[in-house]
């Protein structure tokens, strides 16, 4: 290891010529900091429990990890992971650790296992949290940037301005290829920009993925004849690695606009592989990432994973929702939706997501927090919740967001549609 405290920030040199793939970490433990740091660095690049004859000067100056600094902060929690070394009291620092790109090449493959590997077992540490990265710009190289994103995702649905409002299949799980093309066939009328498979419904019965790709796409294709625009239906191919090629392929084929995966689920390098064969917008979902995201002392933050997986090629990321059923705060939704919109490596562009009880009621707040309309709000219940039908949660949402970018108060719009969802869903949310 190589200690370089007070290094600049960004991927780059450590003053000896290295490229370096900059991790940074919340740490938590009850040793001395710089003993756990070093344990991270140590353990991560060439070094091991002991010292080894092949671990020479000369190696550790090419490969060896270097910690560009390390400032104490209030430990994020109170207790310790379980086999934490160590009694003394619980200390955290916000450290940084150059790892070199000579180690591992622009690889997602192999960058994980470094920066997010087996760092969380090390009895050094009594909590570990992979909070942000800076990537060396071979990475951007190496993968391909997503090919829709916003823009691409604006002119397939027929939208170019506003938010897009869109919703999930529910029930989730239980209906038949039939039950799809009805409520398609329903929402597409109703005026919904984007449908979406649920996380939990992939190519499994009662509703096989190519029955359903059968009847969805039939149901669009009326949908397109009656109105003259297409939805955008998100197909949840998401599968062993071998199979999602050929999923995409059905969906393409059947003139599917969208294809879904659960990015936790497949695995980040198996997302990149369908990016470089897909010729459709990619959905990324987050189904899982909560045992990642949600406990401060352990596992990888929002902001650290959309770079990874906007690197793997997602056109659409899902980043919470405002006011949302779960454990996310508002300020984190915020923090993501920011962070997906700011270029990576100069590009790598991507549509955030919101979800998770979005409805007409939390359009003043999403716009308010975000600043812009260039956002897919998916609103389930919201939608298909709504007391006089899937149209009027549509229409609800819509009157929503056009008061909201006029700075109207919802209370004071004069449409039956947005009162109703206000009256059934319990009034307007606080910003």
């Amino acid at each position: 290891m190589t200690t370089s405290p007070g290094a600049s920030g960004g991927a780059g040199a450590p003053g000896d010529g290295r490229e370096l793939t900059v991790a940074t970490y919340h740490v938590l433990t009850r040793l001395p900091l710089e003993q756990a740091v070093s344990a991270i660095a140590g353990e991560q690049s060439t070094g091991t429990f002991v010292g080894v004859a092949g671990e020479t000067d000369e190696l550790r100056a090419r490969h060896g990890a270097v910690v560009l600094g390390m400032t104490e902060i209030p430990p994020p929690v109170t207790e310790a992971l379980p086999g934490a070394a160590g009694d003394g009291p619980l200390t955290a620092g916000l450290v940084r650790i150059g790892f070199p790109l000579d180690n591992t090449g622009p690889s997602l493959t192999n960058l994980l296992p470094v920066v997010a590997g087996n760092l969380f077992e090390l009895r050094e540490l009594a909590g570990l949290k992979l909070v942000d990265l800076d990537l060396p710009a071979a990475f951007g190289q190496a993968y391909l940037p997503a090919r829709f994103a916003v823009e691409g995702t604006r002119r397939l649905v027929g939208r170019p301005g506003g938010v897009l409002i869109g919703t999930i299949v529910k029930p989730n799980v239980g209906l038949r290829p039939s039950d799809y093309a009805d409520l398609v066939v329903e929402l597409g009328l109703s005026g919904a920009d984007f449908i979406k498979d649920d996380e939990v419904n992939g190519d499994c019965p009662p509703a096989p993925l190519p029955q359903r790709v059968r009847a969805v796409t039939s149901a669009l294709d009326e949908v397109e004849r009656r109105t003259g625009r297409r939805p955008m239906y998100a197909f949840n191919i998401s599968d062993e690695p071998d199979r999602m090629l050929a999923h995409h392929d059905l969906v393409v084929g059947a003139g599917g606009t969208c294809v879904m995966v659960n990015l936790n689920v497949v695995g980040l390098p198996a997302a990149a592989m369908v990016r470089r064969h897909s010729r459709v917008p990619i959905h990324g979902h987050l189904t899982g990432t909560g045992a990642l995201f949600r406990h401060p002392g352990i596992g990888i933050a929002h902001v650290a994973y959309q770079k990874l997986a906007r690197l793997a090629g997602v056109d659409h990321l899902h980043c919470g929702g405002f006011h949302g059923k779960f454990y996310v705060t508002d300020d984190d939704v915020q923090q993501t939706v920011a962070a997906v919109r700011e270029p990576l490596l100069g590009g790598f562009p991507c549509l955030p997501v919101l979800s998770s009880a979005q409805w007409a009621g939390t359009a003043p707040v999403t716009l308010d927090r975000t600043g812009t309309s260039d956002l897919l709000v998916l609103a389930g219940g919201g939608v298909l919740g709504h007391p006089d039908g899937p149209a009027a949660g549509i229409a609800s949402m819509r009157q929503a967001w056009a008061a909201a970018e006029a700075g109207v108060p919802l209370t004071e719009v004069r449409e039956p549609e947005l009162a109703r969802a206000l009256d059934h869903f319990g009034g307007v949310v606080r910003r």
